[in-house]
C-alpha cells in the first residue's frame, strides 16, 4: 500500500500520457477472475494495518500537497499542462482517506459509549448483553454492505433477535430467544415484538417449536424459549400455531421415578420403562436445575472488549475511596461509573424450571383468550399432570423449594380454569372435580400450618370456585376437614397481619364457605358446630372492613335458611344485635352488597319477627326504610349478572314484613309499591332464577319462580287494601 503511494504520481502521470492511456484502456476491456483467497487475506491486512496505512497516507499527502513542487525546476510542457491540477485531486483523495479512515478508528474506540447505552435502554445484563449488542452491530453493518444503497436506513434489534432465532448456530438462537424474552417484558417494546411475531407464522413456529426440543445441547435454549412464551402467552391465540398445547404439555412431564403399580393388575414387565412426570424426586430436579443454569453461564460466557475499562474504573474508584473519601469528585465518578457500567445478570431461579414455566404459560393462555381455555380441555392428561403437582406430601417430604415453586404453579393454573366463565368452564370444572386426588391434596395443603399463605389462599380460591357446582359443594362438604380448616383461614384472623396476602386468605376462605354454604343444609349444619359461629359472623358484619363483611353476611344468611332448627337461644340473640347494623348499611350501599344485605334481613325478619318489628319501630326508621325498598325496586328493573336476585330478595323481605305485620302493606301501598310489582310482572327475567352467574351461565337456581312471589306480594297487600275498604264501610 505504501509503494502505492509513492508511485501514485509517477503512474498518474503516465496514465495522462496519451499514448499510454490508450493501452491502458485497451487493458481494461479484458477480465481479471476474481480470488476470494486473495481478497480475503487483503481484508484481514487492511483490518490489521489499516490505522498505519492511514498514518501514511495523511503524511504522504501533506508532503506533496503542501510545498506544491511537482516539476522540479523544469518548465512546464504541453503534455504536463493539467499536471498540477490533477495531482492536487489525487493527493486530497488520499488526505481525506486517510482522515476518514482515522477518524473512523476514533469512532470506534469511543463506541462503548453509544453501545453501552444501548444495553442499559434495551434491558440487557451482564457479559451476554454485551456480546448481543457487539452481534447486533456486526449483524446491521453486514446487512448495510449487503444491500448497498438499498440497504434499510433502520435495523431494529427486533429484526436481529427475529433472524437469530431462525438461525442454524446454537449460539445465534440462544441470542435470539434470550432478547425475545427481554424484549417481551418490557411494555414500550413489547406490543411491537408480538406484532412482529404474529405477523410472521415462520418466527411464532419456530420460537414453539423450541419448546418439543430434546437434546441436551439444547437445554439452554429451550429454556429461554420456554421464558419468552411465557410473556408472549398473554396475547397468543394457540390455534394460530398448530401443536402449541401438546408442545407445551410436554413441559410439564420432564424425569420421574418409576410408577409404583398394583400387583394384582399389573403383568411382569409391565413398569418397565414406565416413568411418572408428576411425582418426580427433588434430587433429579435439582440436578437437571443446576446443570441447565451452569449450561447458561458456559454458553453465555463471552469476552468483553470493555472489560479493562471496566476494571479501570474499579480501580479508579478504589483508589479514590482511600485517598479521597469524602471528595465530591469521588461521588460524582462514582455515579458515572454506575450510569455506564453493565448491569449485572440475574442467574436463573427455582422459578425458571421447566414444569413452573409450562404452568406459568397455560396460565396465561387461560387468561387471554376462551378459545385457549377450549384447546386445554382437549388435551389429554393435562389436568392429570397439573393436579400431579399439588401432592403436598411430596412437599414435605423433600422439603424442596423447587417443589413448592411446582405446587403453588399448579394451583395458579387450576384456580384459572376453574374461574372459567361460559361452557367450557363447565367442562374444565367437572374435570378437575372428578380427579379422585384433588380433594386430599387440597385438604393437605390447607392442614399444614407451616405452609406459604400463598397457598392456601390458591387452595380455597379453588374451592370456592368449585362450590358453584351442586353435586360437587355436597362432594367438598362430605370431607368436613376441608370446611373446618376454611372456617380457621376465615374467622381466625390475625388483624396485625399486614401482608396482602395476610389479608386476602381470610376474604378468599369466606368466599369459599359462603358458596357450600348456599342451598346445603348439610354443610351449615357442619359449620354451625364452630362455638359461637354466630357470634364471631356478627362481629365480622360490625367491623366495618368490607373484605370480611358480605361473607359474613351471607354465611348468616345461609345459616338463617337452612339450619334454623339448630339456632340456639344465644344464635338468635346476635341475629338480634346484627339487625340494626344491617338496617343502616341498607340504606347506604348498592348492587351485589345491597343483594346480600337485603337477603340476611329478609332471614332475619323470618327467623325472628317480632324483634325485627321492634327493631324497625323502635328505631323510628320504618317510614324510610321501606321507602329505600321501593326505590330498589324500581331502580333495579333490569338487574345485571352481578346482583341478578336483588329484586327477588327485596320482593321476600316484603313478603315476610307484611306477613308478620299486615300494616305494612298500607304503608307500601302508600309508596306506590303495587306499580313497582306490576312492572317486574310485566318484565321477568330468566337471570333472575339463578343466584350466582359467571358470564352468561347461571347456577344455583331457585325452588320458587320470581312470579310467585310477585303474586305473594301482591296477594297480601291486596288482602289488606280489602279490609280497610271493610273498615271504612
Amino acid at each position: 500500500m505504501v509503494a502505492m503511494l509513492l508511485l501514485g504520481p509517477f503512474v498518474l502521470g503516465l496514465y495522462l500520457d496519451p499514448e499510454v492511456r490508450e493501452v491502458i484502456d485497451k487493458m481494461s476491456m479484458v477480465q481479471v477472475p476474481k480470488h476470494n483467497q486473495a481478497t480475503k487475506w487483503y481484508s484481514e491486512a487492511e483490518e490489521n494495518f489499516g490505522v498505519p496505512a492511514a498514518a501514511v497516507r495523511v503524511a504522504l499527502a501533506l508532503l506533496r500537497l503542501v510545498p506544491q513542487n511537482y516539476n522540479g525546476d523544469e518548465e512546464n510542457s504541453r503534455e504536463k499542462t493539467n499536471l498540477t491540477a490533477s495531482l492536487n485531486i489525487f493527493y486530497g483523495m488520499v488526505l481525506g482517506q486517510g482522515v476518514l479512515y482515522i477518524a473512523a478508528c476514533l469512532f470506534e474506540v469511543f463506541s462503548f459509549i453509544p453501545r453501552r447505552s444501548l444495553i442499559r435502554h434495551g434491558g440487557f445484563r451482564g457479559q451476554w448483553g454485551v456480546a448481543s449488542i457487539n452481534l447486533y452491530y456486526a449483524y446491521a453493518f453486514e446487512k448495510y454492505m449487503e444491500g448497498g444503497v438499498l440497504a434499510p436506513k433502520k435495523i431494529s434489534l427486533i429484526t436481529f433477535a427475529m433472524d437469530s432465532l431462525n438461525s442454524d448456530s446454537p449460539k445465534m438462537q440462544l441470542y435470539g430467544v434470550k432478547m425475545l424474552d427481554i424484549f417481551l417484558q418490557r411494555e414500550p417494546i413489547r406490543e411491537r415484538v408480538i406484532a412482529k411475531l404474529t405477523a410472521s407464522t415462520k418466527n411464532m413456529a419456530r420460537l414453539i417449536s423450541m419448546l418439543g426440543w430434546t437434546s441436551s445441547s439444547h437445554a439452554v435454549v429451550k429454556l429461554y424459549a420456554a421464558k419468552a412464551t411465557v410473556e408472549l402467552a398473554k396475547s397468543l391465540r394457540v390455534i394460530t400455531v398448530p401443536g402449541t398445547m401438546q408442545l407445551v404439555t410436554s413441559l410439564l412431564g420432564i424425569d420421574g421415578k418409576q410408577r409404583r403399580g398394583n400387583p394384582l393388575l399389573d403383568v411382569d414387565g409391565d413398569q418397565e420403562g414406565k416413568q411418572d412426570p408428576i411425582h418426580s424426586t427433588s434430587e433429579s430436579q435439582d440436578e437437571r436445575h443446576d446443570a441447565i443454569r451452569d449450561t447458561a453461564a458456559e454458553e453465555c460466557q463471552v469476552q468483553d472488549p470493555l472489560q479493562d475499562t471496566d476494571n479501570l474504573l474499579e480501580t479508579h474508584i478504589r483508589s479514590n475511596h482511600i485517598n479521597e473519601r469524602n471528595s465530591s469528585i469521588l461521588r460524582s465518578w462514582q455515579r458515572i461509573s454506575e450510569y455506564w457500567s453493565i448491569p449485572k445478570e440475574q442467574p436463573l431461579t427455582d422459578h425458571d424450571l421447566l414444569p413452573a414455566l409450562g404452568m406459568s404459560i397455560l396460565d396465561n393462555l387461560a387468561s387471554c383468550d376462551q378459545n385457549n381455555c377450549a384447546e386445554i380441555d382437549r388435551v389429554t392428561d393435562l389436568i392429570r399432570k397439573i393436579i400431579g403437582f399439588t401432592n403436598f406430601r411430596i412437599v414435605i417430604k423433600n422439603n424442596g423449594a423447587q417443589q413448592m415453586v411446582l405446587a403453588k404453579s399448579s394451583l395458579k393454573v387450576l384456580q384459572r380454569l376453574t374461574s372459567i366463565e361460559g361452557e367450557i368452564g363447565i367442562a374444565l370444572r367437572y374435570k378437575i372435580s372428578k380427579h379422585p386426588f384433588l380433594l386430599r391434596n387440597l385438604a393437605e395443603i390447607l392442614g399444614d400450618n407451616s405452609s406459604d399463605q400463598e397457598l392456601s389462599k390458591l387452595v380455597a380460591g379453588i374451592l370456592r370456585n368449585l362450590a358453584i357446582d351442586r353435586a360437587t359443594r355436597q362432594e367438598i362438604g362430605h370431607m368436613q376437614v376441608l370446611i373446618t380448616r376454611l372456617m380457621k383461614a376465615f374467622l381466625n384472623l390475625d388483624r396485625t397481619s399486614s401482608t396482602n396476602v395476610d389479608c386476602l386468605l381470610p376474604k378468599v376462605a369466606g368466599q369459599a364457605l359462603a358458596m357450600l354454604a348456599m342451598d346445603n343444609v348439610h354443610n351449615c349444619l357442619v359449620m354451625l358446630n364452630e362455638p359461637e359461629f354466630t357470634n364471631k359472623l356478627k362481629n365480622m358484619i360490625l367491623i366495618h372492613d368490607e373484605k370480611y363483611t358480605y361473607a359474613a353476611a351471607s354465611l348468616l344468611c345461609s345459616m338463617c335458611q337452612h339450619a334454623q332448627a339448630k339456632l340456639t337461644e344465644s344464635d338468635l340473640k346476635e341475629l338480634c344485635h346484627t339487625l340494626r347494623e344491617v338496617l343502616e348499611r341498607i340504606m347506604n350501599v348498592e348492587g351485589a352488597e345491597l343483594e346480600i344485605l337485603i337477603g340476611l334481613c329478609a332471614q332475619i325478619c323470618k327467623v325472628i319477627p317480632e324483634e325485627f318489628v321492634q327493631e324497625l319501630e323502635g328505631g323510628q326508621i320504618k317510614k324510610r326504610f321501606m321507602k329505600r325498598l321501593v326505590d330498589a325496586l324500581n331502580a333495579n328493573m333490569n338487574p345485571g349478572g352481578h346482583c341478578s336476585g336483588i329484586r327477588r330478595v327485596i320482593i321476600e323481605l316484603s313478603i315476610y314484613m307484611m306477613e308478620c305485620n299486615s300494616h305494612y302493606a298500607n304503608c307500601f301501598n302508600e309508596l306506590r309499591m303495587m306499580e313497582a310489582l306490576s312492572m317486574v310482572e310485566e318484565m321477568p327475567s330468566r337471570a333472575e332464577n339463578y343466584r350466582i352467574f359467571l358470564g352468561d351461565v347461571g347456577f344455583m337456581e331457585y325452588s320458587i319462580p320470581l312470579i310467585a312471589l310477585v303474586d305473594r306480594a301482591k296477594e297480601l297487600m291486596g288482602q289488606q287494601c280489602l279490609q280497610g275498604v271493610n273498615s271504612a264501610n
